[in-house]
């Protein structure tokens, strides 16, 4: 299988590159480079392609980085107090403000 070759990969596994591409092409990065983003973020949560020969077959792709999210933040917030938490709230709304203050002029 040449480098580049998509054939190993399922129709779920290129819809997804295709739409991570388009994600990238809106906010302006180039085709190319959009492309090249989207297929190894693909290969990152799915360790390759998944059809027979693939890199990736009988392998778990147990949890892909854009699922990971929620985990560590909940834990953080969830060993803080009350008191803690508040103070911190207060804190970045002031930056929000300040940031605000000093965009607008």
């Amino acid at each position: 299988m040449p480098q580049g070759d998509k054939s190993k990969y399922t129709d779920k596994q290129v819809r997804k590159a295709e739409h991570i591409t388009e994600s990238y092409l809106d906010r302006g990065v180039p085709e190319k480079e959009a492309e090249a983003r989207a297929w190894a973020t693909v290969n990152k949560d799915d360790g390759g392609g998944k059809k027979p020969g693939g890199s990736g077959r009988g392998r778990s792709t147990g949890r892909p980085a854009a699922r990971k999210g929620g985990a560590a933040g909940g834990k953080a917030s969830a060993s803080r107090t009350a008191a803690e938490r508040s103070a911190s709230a207060k804190k970045a709304a002031e930056t929000r403000k300040r940031n605000a203050a000093h965009a607008a002029h």
